[in-house]
């Protein structure tokens, strides 16, 4: 991502790249000559062909080209871990026991998304080959009726995937929506042609390749006891259920953890903790690359204020750390960053948080710049640096919660 919060171009990724082996996996191999094409439909995903709907797993366009994977750097036991050599630690790791049955149905369901995954690829292939800029000329009908054969797959995350194509797609506003299009092809591709070959990728990077596709995982790994600061909560909402997301910080282990609730649409999560608090609780993580996600275990004791405020980073260290969040998982769409000392100033029609130490700013995303949060932001900065915790995407940055800059209590911007 640049400075102005945009994806790099295809010529700008490789020279970020931080080894030979980064370079050539985001390498996109053609399709194979000779190589069946299902009917195509003009300007869009091609219609599906009834031999391939039940067809198992076919040879992929673009699976000459190995897909490279780097893992992350294995994280050390923190603040109120147990260390790997107690016994509890050794229990933890232990694999749980699965029963035949369960195993022969976790089988067929990964033949079922590998069919998906394969079909997804011929669709996507034909897309590229009937143009992009006619791609919105389809309708919705067709990415539904795509984005449908996913969830027969039983894979909804591609489903997911597939639909925010199709409303990029139809949207089209924006001169730089066919690149924008031609981005999020290239993730779907990367995600279809990843669990492919999830086989050889390195077992973090195949745990979050499978939570991409949709495979549900249960929390494992030993967990965090601390004194977690609630940075910031907010719902969103579809047809479906309401999502809560709550973000906090761990006072001693130093880590950044997320929590999900959900609730029927009309009825709010049962979990809330307002931001500003810190309550004292049992984490368990999600198994994945760089993943945030967590379950909350245990609490031994009610939300309580605090003064502690989370360390801050500047513009720059956001940038990279968004960039190094990447490398773990590529499709990742923000990272939960606190930025300390900057100033937010008019951009144009927009906003930016400028650093106040450097020469740097990111912009405020669109969608934040709607939210009365931007005005609570700008009064409680009044010109001078305050600290702000959000969330750093490719988008542009939305802020969630501010620290004045002397003593104070945490401000909601969301």
């Amino acid at each position: 991502m640049t400075d102005q919060g945009v994806r790099r171009t295809v010529t700008q990724v490789p020279a970020q790249a931080c080894d030979a082996a980064s370079d050539s996996a985001g390498e996109v191999a053609p399709c194979g000559p000779g190589e069946p094409s299902p009917g195509t439909a003009e300007g869009g995903i091609s219609a599906p062909a009834s031999a391939a709907s039940d067809a198992p797993s076919q040879p992929v366009p673009g699976q000459g080209a190995p897909l490279l994977g780097t893992a992350g750097e294995p994280v050390p036991d923190g603040p109120g871990e147990p260390s790997s050599d107690e016994p509890e630690a050794a229990a933890l790791a232990s694999p749980p026991t699965v029963s035949p049955a369960a195993r022969r149905r976790a089988e067929r369901r990964a033949e079922r998304v590998t069919a998906g995954a394969a079909e997804l690829e011929r669709r996507l292939a034909d897309l590229l080959r009937g143009g992009l800029i006619s791609a919105g000329q389809s309708g919705p009908d067709l990415w539904e009726e795509t984005a449908a054969r996913m969830v027969d797959a039983q894979a909804p995350g591609l489903a997911n995937r597939v639909r925010d194509l199709g409303a990029l797609a139809s949207a089209g506003v924006g001169a730089d929506a066919p690149v924008r299009l031609l981005e999020e092809c290239a993730l779907l591709h990367l995600l279809a042609q990843a669990w492919l070959r999830r086989d050889r990728l390195p077992e973090p990077l195949a745990a979050t390749v499978r939570s991409r596709v949709g495979l549900t995982a249960s929390p494992e790994g030993p967990a965090i006891r601390d004194d977690w600061l609630v940075l910031a909560q907010y719902d969103t909402s579809d047809s479906r259920l309401i999502t809560r997301r709550i973000w906090l910080h761990g006072t001693v282990s130093g880590r950044t953890a997320l929590l999900l609730s959900y609730g029927a649409p009309g009825r709010a999560p049962d979990l809330a903790l307002p931001a500003g608090l810190a309550v004292d609780a049992e984490l368990t993580p999600y198994p994945g690359a760089g993943q945030p996600r967590t379950a909350l275990t245990e609490r031994f004791g009610a939300p309580a204020p605090t003064t502690v405020r989370p360390p801050g980073t500047t513009t720059s260290g956001a940038l990279a750390r968004y960039g190094a969040a990447l490398r773990d998982d590529p499709w990742r769409e923000s990272v939960p960053v606190t930025l300390e000392r900057v100033v937010p100033v008019p951009d144009g029609d927009g906003w930016q948080l400028a650093d106040a130490d450097e020469d740097q700013a990111l912009p405020v995303g669109a969608a934040a710049r709607s939210r009365p949060g931007l005005w609570r932001l700008v009064a409680l900065s009044g010109g001078a640096p305050v600290r702000v915790f959000g969330e750093c995407g490719p988008r542009g940055f939305t802020p969630l919660a501010a620290w004045p800059q002397g003593p104070g209590e945490a401000v909601p911007l969301c």
